[in-house]
């Protein structure tokens, strides 16, 4: 069953979602807090590069069907023009201002 993104419990990650589904890659560089990182299958890979690659030019698209630790975690169908659709797991830590530092994905 997925989760409305509305419903997520976390706002910094609910606001990620909706920039990531509605193609809003400023809304999306707003969220992320300075120097903010991120890695893919355990692997870091730099920000920028890669949300174009596998989010703004790819039209990714998330359905959370999952969440934990606070909302901070979550698990969700993801799907772009390059790699179609997977089952993925969302990893984010959120500052003290409301930014994310830190963002992980992998295959879940």
């Amino acid at each position: 069953m997925t989760i409305q993104p509305a419903k997520l419990s976390d706002p910094a990650v609910r606001a990620f979602v909706n920039a990531v589904n509605s193609h809003d890659r400023e809304g999306f560089m707003a969220l992320l807090a300075p120097g903010a990182t991120m890695s893919d299958d355990g692997s870091d890979r730099d920000l920028a590069d890669w949300i174009d690659r596998e989010i703004f030019s790819s039209h990714g698209h998330m359905e959370v069907d999952n969440e934990s630790d606070g909302g901070q975690t979550l698990l969700a169908r993801y799907r772009n023009d390059t790699w179609g659709e997977m089952r993925t797991k969302w990893s984010f830590t959120v500052e003290g201002d409301g930014r994310i530092s830190r963002f992980e994905t992998g295959q879940g």
